[in-house]
């Protein structure tokens, strides 16, 4: 009697994965940002796309001694991209043996190899385009942990550094010598007391120069003025602060002028009370005092 046969269906063998080991210094771990775990697009991210060499940065000035960043989907990291016009999610995976940096893309064997920056930075070269692309166009933490390096976004930054620097420079050589020691006296205190007219000026400039960001927000601030006048009035005795710093009186009679509001420095409560009707009068005197 002749044996039935039975067809088998031959099943195409499973991609194999091979984890290239790479000997990795794990850093102190650092706080990422949140992030959302899939990268939408609507259009084709790769038009226009450019070959060439280049570099990312970790960004907040971190530069730890390595800092390994996801480099596939796992139930712990998930790295996916999805696609609004072809309503298609794709899992991202870096294989240095592959052309493309999505698992479904990617045939026969599959070297993983992790993505790891180096004293805050890494460099990748054009031969390496799959991990350029995941890493300019589909991974998540894209200007969330990190950033590629763009020439002329930096180029302009440093344009608007420079204009801020020359306004600062520019206005610290205008700025008369009264407003430039209550500039001064935030930096130094009363150390600015001991100081000549232009030793006051030679450090307005250094400030201007160092750091023309906070020099103009000092400039701009009304109450630096006020500030200093109420500080240079408690120096000379004209007014007086008690000695629990709650009230501020006329050093000549007694009659207080303001109670320092609870948890308020009182030099910032005094430039408030110059602002009141009553206090305009009082800080037009004080100035004839002064002068």
């Amino acid at each position: 009697m002749e044996k039935k046969r039975t067809s088998a269906t031959t099943k195409p063998a499973p991609t194999k994965v091979v984890e290239k080991e790479t000997v990795v210094e794990q850093p102190e771990p650092f706080n990422e940002l949140p992030v959302e775990d899939t990268v939408v697009h609507s259009k084709d991210p790769e038009a226009g796309w450019e070959i060439k060499d280049r570099s990312y940065y970790l960004i907040g000035n971190k530069s730890p001694i390595s800092y390994t960043l996801p480099s596939r989907h796992t139930a712990r990291k998930s790295l996916l991209y999805y696609n609004e016009d072809t309503n298609e999610q794709k899992e991202i995976r870096y294989a240095s043996n592959q052309k493309s940096p999505f698992a479904e893309d990617q045939v026969g064997q599959v070297t993983l190899e992790h993505i790891v920056f180096e004293g805050g930075g890494m460099s990748v070269p054009k031969s390496k385009q799959a991990l350029q692309k995941l890493m300019s166009l589909y991974h998540p933490l894209l200007n969330k942990i990190y950033r590629e390096h763009d020439p002329v976004e930096n180029a302009e930054d440093d344009m608007d550094i420079l204009d801020m620097e020359f306004e600062a420079m520019s206005a610290a050589r205008e700025m008369d010598v009264d407003y430039a020691e209550a500039i001064m006296r935030v930096e130094i205190g009363s150390k600015v007391n001991k100081m000549s007219s232009k030793e006051i000026k030679r450090d307005l400039l250094l400030l201007a120069r160092r750091d023309p960001r906070l020099f103009l927000a000092l400039a701009n601030d009304d109450n630096v003025q006020l500030r200093n006048v109420a500080i240079r009035a408690t120096e000379v005795g004209i007014i007086k602060l008690s000695q629990d710093q709650r009230a501020f009186t006329w050093a000549s009679n007694g009659r207080k002028l303001i109670t320092v509001p609870f948890d308020e420095h009182p030099y910032s409560a005094m430039a408030a009370y110059f602002k009141t009707d009553e206090g305009m009068e009082v800080f037009s005197s004080i100035e004839k005092k002064l002068t």
